[in-house]
């Protein structure tokens, strides 16, 4: 530990950008008020406009100009370090965003990543928020760096919910000039939602990240504890007429072939060849109906793999497309982590969330709705998408999601049907009520179904305070027992305090066949108190201190103690973005059964009583070569545990990167002892923007398994692709390979 200590005040101390001298104190800035006062008005174009990253064009003098941009960090409520300006301007296709970005030394700006859905926190970017209802809660993010790359999202629920995953139609040209860069943004009205008004009067902002001082500043002032999909603080963008939502019909019809090794004349030909297509209606102003038959999901990127030390199911993010758009209407139960979404913005790829809780499974209450329970089977094998639809949107204050898929029969059973409703309705500035309806039903003549209802409540009573609440409930056949779920939870988000409570009951017959529920059975109490320090004595080096305890605890329905989780931790975050944590977590484990931790090891029925020490470090991940690593070691179910996380990421700006991590875990117990290894290499090289190849290779120990997954991917017109993508995985000791040839293509018709 002594070592990782010391390695991280090395990795630190040798970063550029480390010392910031502190400013004067910052201005009084009222962040409830000032997006009042940040009005743009929209200017619309008198002829057309070329998008070329040149800003200096006639049409641009004309329009008016937002700058005066507001330090969010690190000196909160300061003037931006150097000016930004924005114009905006449109027509009937288009939105057209101008940006001049300028900087005293522009050729110390950092650009390592020019990739699709790029790492934004390793670089400098430039980034708007639009709130096309202008409700304060919902929108589109859309953020590039100076090669031109791009970054889009969609809000729900003012940053309750961010989904990265979504992807749009637009179009963004830059260039580096003495005086800084200059960014050209074209977002057409098609990818957008927004109501039809002869005026339109929509939120919007901005952002500016200068990343070699870490400093992120914002055209409407946004308090540093909150992030840029904050969008109840954004300004306010008028003087849009005559705008009419463009693309209310799209196909995407797409065709693949697969081969797979054969023996003798077979080998190398075509296993099978197979089409299909998905297809958008624009259902009024608001609502998308998505519509998909035979369904095919061989480009997206395989799991990474997670080593489990516990007896519960581990949890894989959805990353199919069909899913992804409009995902957040469909979320009941927990919101996501915010230590594990920070975590993942700050570092990117380089974040894994089991260097988070090592051994720990708090197990996340639930989430009532898991997409992935659709078309993968439980090891994550794809199950025959036969076909369905999928209405999703706003209708006036309410937002509402409708499902229905039909899957087929395969080796592991017949087809299914799932079916889901999701109704919210807005309440006040930023909370709602809800409630939901899903229904799971096998077919050829089973009569197993599984049904869920639920209720919930998310109350914002100050843009610190939130109280979240639902219950939930379960019906399936031969189920006598308590079906019920329930949740209260309240968070406060401050500028120095972070405090968190929450009560959770999970019914031992409660059974959510379409969701994600690791522990049943139980109830949770749970509690967090974090402090946010930044000490002006060592500003230099150091931005922040934060110290946070953590405790949860578990027990059955009978009051007897399941799990207890108690951790004390101390972070510090670096000025240039990296960041130590040295901990403390000890943990009780009353396991009632007997499970297997490994092929050759079972954890016996017993109480267990773990301590751990740990020590993490983040270097800063901007730099062309970065690094991570988590050391602990304590007792385990009896005997020790000796843990170690070690990852880098080297990058050759901006066209490639890589990443490799390694994960062991020594264990002696006396039942036996076993070492498990994990390695994850990743390799991403980027063509052009539109064009990449990218390989995830993984090892693990406990399957003695290679895994490669290959896949090439030429955007060749906007949201239509080609992809080659090989699948391969071999046992070290040899034996029968499973690897796959894949080649799909799909091409976006829009009218």
């Amino acid at each position: 530990m002594k070592r990782i200590a010391t390695a991280w005040i090395v990795a630190v101390l040798a970063a550029p950008g480390a010392a910031q001298e502190q400013p004067p104190p910052p201005r009084p800035v009222d962040f409830e008020t000032a997006r009042f006062d940040r009005r743009l008005p929209a200017v619309r174009a008198s002829g057309p406009i070329v998008v070329d990253g040149v800003v200096d064009d006639a049409e641009w003098a004309g329009a008016p100009v937002a700058t005066s941009f507001t330090q969010g960090n690190p000196f909160e409520g300061m003037p931006a370090t150097f000016v930004t300006e924005v114009r905006v301007l449109y027509d009937d296709e288009s939105l057209y965003i101008g940006a001049k970005a300028f900087d005293d030394d522009p050729g110390a700006f950092i650009v390592n990543d020019m990739s699709r859905d790029f790492s934004t926190r390793a670089g400098d970017i430039f980034g708007v928020v639009v709130d096309t209802f202008h409700d304060r809660r919902n929108g589109y993010m859309f953020e590039t760096n100076q090669a031109g790359a791009k970054f889009d999202g969609q809000v729900f629920n003012d940053s309750r919910e961010f989904n990265r995953d979504w992807d749009g139609v637009w179009f963004v040209e830059t260039r580096t000039t003495a005086e800084g860069w200059e960014i050209e943004m074209e977002i057409p009205f098609r990818t957008l939602r927004f109501r039809e008004s002869p005026e339109q009067v929509w939120g919007i902002n901005f952002l500016r990240r200068i990343r070699r001082l870490n400093e992120d500043s914002f055209w409407a002032p946004i308090p540093r504890f909150f992030n840029f999909a904050r969008i109840s603080y954004s300004g306010t963008l008028e003087g849009l007429r005559g705008l009419r939502p463009g693309g209310r019909y799209k196909v995407t019809p797409y065709a693949s072939a697969t081969s797979k090794p054969g023996e003798g004349d077979a080998a190398g030909a075509l296993d099978y060849v197979t089409g299909g297509l998905d297809a958008k209606v624009l259902v009024g102003t608001g609502l998308n109906l998505d519509l998909t038959a035979n369904t095919d999901f061989s480009q997206v990127e395989a799991d990474v793999q997670q080593t489990n030390l516990t007896r519960f199911s581990l949890f894989f993010p959805e990353k199919r497309d069909f899913f992804i758009e409009n995902s957040g209407i469909f979320r009941f139960g927990v919101a996501p982590d915010p230590v594990e979404n920070q975590f993942r913005a700050d570092f990117g790829q380089a974040f894994n969330p089991a260097i988070l809780r090592a051994t720990q499974s708090r197990g996340d209450d639930l989430y009532l709705f898991f997409s992935r329970r659709i078309g993968l089977s439980e090891d994550g094998l794809p199950i025959p998408v036969l076909g369905g639809g999928r209405l999703t949107g706003r209708a006036g204050a309410y937002e509402l999601g409708v499902m229905n898929l039909q899957t087929g029969a395969h080796e592991t059973g017949p087809g299914e049907n799932f079916s889901a409703v999701r109704v919210r309705r807005n309440v006040g500035a930023n909370s709602d009520v809800g409630a939901i309806f899903l229904n799971r039903e096998s077919g050829s003549g089973s009569d197993h179904f599984n049904r869920s209802v639920g209720a919930d409540a998310n109350l914002r009573l100050t843009p610190e305070l939130e109280l979240n609440s639902y219950w939930a409930r379960t019906s399936s056949p031969g189920r006598t027992g308590d079906q019920n779920a329930g949740r209260f939870a309240a968070n406060y988000d401050g500028r120095l305090w972070q405090l968190r409570a929450a009560w959770s009951r999970l019914g031992e017959d409660f059974n959510p066949e379409m969701g994600f529920a690791p522990r049943l059975g139980v109830r949770r109490m749970r509690g967090y108190v974090g402090y946010h320090h930044r000490p002006e004595r060592f500003s230099h080096f150091l931005r922040e201190f934060n110290p946070h305890v953590e405790f949860n605890d578990y027990v059955d329905a009978a009051g007897n103690p399941v799990s207890r989780y108690t951790n004390v931790h101390l972070l510090f975050r670096h000025q240039n973005g990296a960041m130590l944590e040295l901990g403390y977590d000890h943990s009780l484990e009353n396991t009632s059964a007997p499970f297997d931790i490994h092929p050759t090891t079972r954890i016996l029925a017993g109480d267990y009583e773990h301590e751990a020490w740990f020590a993490m470090l983040f270097s800063d991940p901007s730099r062309p070569l970065s690094i991570n690593a988590r050391y602990d070691q304590g007792p385990f179910y009896g005997g020790d545990r000796k843990g170690v996380n070690l990852g880098a990421v080297v990058r050759v700006a901006p066209r490639f990167t890589a990443f490799a991590a390694w994960t062991r875990n020594d264990i002696v117990l006396p039942g036996g002892a076993f070492v498990s290894d994990l390695l994850t290499l990743r390799f991403t090289h980027t063509f052009t923007t539109r064009m990449f190849l990218a390989a995830l290779i993984q090892f693990n120990s406990i399957t003695e398994e290679w895994d490669t997954n290959i896949r090439f991917n030429l955007i060749h017109r906007p949201l239509s692709d080609f992809f080659i993508v090989l699948n391969d995985r071999r046992h070290v000791m040899g034996g029968p390979n499973d690897r796959a040839l894949i080649a799909k293509y799909t091409i976006l018709v829009d009218f």
